[in-house]
């Protein structure tokens, strides 16, 4: 085992082992220094290592040779005689050294740790949530729905056109000749008049859903009041405006993008967009009640299964039967189907929130019950006023021009502004 060594009393500050391990000596800690530094303090050649580090760096600082000369006593002191761990310890130090030859290049370790840094950059973030992570994974599929719903958009409109059509054309063609030859004077009235006063809601309402303009934000500066600015358009938004990915920009009171509209459902077409599903649902409603018996008797003639020989029908027969089957079919689906989100608007309609506004009404219902709050929606004045707002309904005869017959009149407000009323009153007294 080699001796240890002094230098001048000019670069330590101490001569002996125990002045270098002084409690007033500046701590340190052995794995501050390099492997290959360990590795010659264990095997004892303190004074080869500190000649090779002064002849590649001239500028050693007397406080690191001091720092080294307290590392080398350490070892020194801690060093067992046992041949048996002075052979492992061999072992150990020079698999360290090798280690130390095998490392990777420079340029592939820098890589690898930018890559790191990379990726945790996209969690390591205090505004990253559950929502946040959600969107980004799903973002290429929000993407693709948004752009075949923008595309497809006219396709919808003109199968509901063709289908709606293809029922007006089985009513005047099949069902009009077979009322007028087997109902009584007053039934015939009643058919003939709800008929077509269902068929002229239908056709005006949704003409005017899908082409009046939900209404937009300004895009010039003004000053109009905003809530929150637009992350996509980077706008300022009014209260109840969001932003519709397919339309790719923001809606005034929103509810939902319509692909059977080709349209945005917004404030001033929200009106007309009701409208057109309780007028088509009663449409659907009235057709398959009325056509059962039409339907039955149709069925059961175009029955196979015949125990004596079928009678004889001729081609038009078959295909007026084919006709009854199809109108009773769709109408009774679309009619279920579309009841359902009809009666749906209407609960929200009552409750004065939109599809979107259902939606964070009911999150924020949640979070202020975890703090013992109740949370009551600002734009709710009650049942009845939720309607009068709705279907702008300012004296008693508009239930009747207004609701019941085709109007083209505004809705209430400019979508801009919205009134805050802390207690429900009488917003319209009719």
């Amino acid at each position: 085992m080699s001796q240890p060594f002094f230098l001048h009393s000019s670069v330590f500050s101490f001569h002996s082992p125990a002045d270098a391990l002084a409690p007033s000596s500046v701590p340190f800690k052995l794995y501050e220094f390099p492997m290959k530094f360990k590795c010659q303090l264990a095997q004892g050649d303190m004074g080869s290592y500190i000649n090779n580090l002064t002849s590649k760096k001239p500028k050693l600082t007397g406080s690191q040779i001091q720092h080294m000369v307290r590392a080398y006593y350490k070892c020194r002191m801690r060093w067992c005689p046992s041949s048996v761990l002075h052979l492992l310890r061999c072992v150990r130090l020079r698999s360290c050294t090798r280690r130390g030859r095998n490392r990777l290049p420079l340029w592939i370790r820098e890589t690898w740790v930018y890559m790191r840094l990379l990726v945790q950059s996209l969690y390591f973030n205090s505004l990253t949530d559950s929502d946040v992570v959600f969107d980004s994974v799903f973002e290429p599929v929000f993407w693709t729905v948004d752009y075949v719903t923008r595309w497809f958009g006219t396709v919808f409109v003109c199968l509901v056109v063709i289908l709606t059509s293809s029922i007006v054309v089985i009513a005047y063609v099949v069902l009009l000749p077979l009322v007028l030859n087997t109902y009584s004077p007053a039934w015939i009235a009643w058919h003939v008049c709800y008929g077509h006063w269902n068929l002229i809601m239908i056709a005006f309402h949704y003409y005017k859903a899908a082409m009046t303009s939900p209404g937009y934000p300004p895009t010039e500066k003004s000053d109009t009041p905003f809530v929150s600015v637009c992350k996509k358009c980077i706008m300022p938004k009014p209260a109840r405006t969001h932003h519709c990915g397919i339309c790719n920009r923001c809606i005034l009171k929103m509810d939902h993008h319509c692909p059977w509209l080709n349209n945005c459902v917004g404030h001033f077409n929200h009106r007309y967009f009701f409208s057109f599903c309780l007028f088509m649902t009663l449409g659907c409603v009235y057709c398959s009640i009325s056509g059962r018996n039409l339907f039955l008797d149709a069925y059961n003639a175009l029955e196979t299964n015949y125990q004596t020989p079928a009678p004889p029908y001729t081609f038009k027969d078959k295909m007026i039967h084919k006709s009854i089957i199809y109108m009773w079919v769709l109408t009774s689906t679309v009619g279920v189907a579309l009841g359902a989100l009809t009666i749906w608007h209407a609960v929200l309609i009552s409750r004065g929130e939109t599809s979107i506004e259902r939606h964070i009404n009911s999150k924020e219902t949640k979070r202020m019950a975890k703090r013992g709050k109740v949370y009551r929606n600002p734009f709710n004045y009650g049942r009845l006023n939720n309607w009068k707002i709705f279907f702008g309904v300012e004296k008693r005869s508009h239930w009747v021009t207004r609701v019941l017959l085709p109007s083209g009149h505004a809705p209430h407000g400019d979508g801009l502004t919205w009134d805050i009323f802390p207690v429900k009153k009488d917003l319209i007294p009719v």
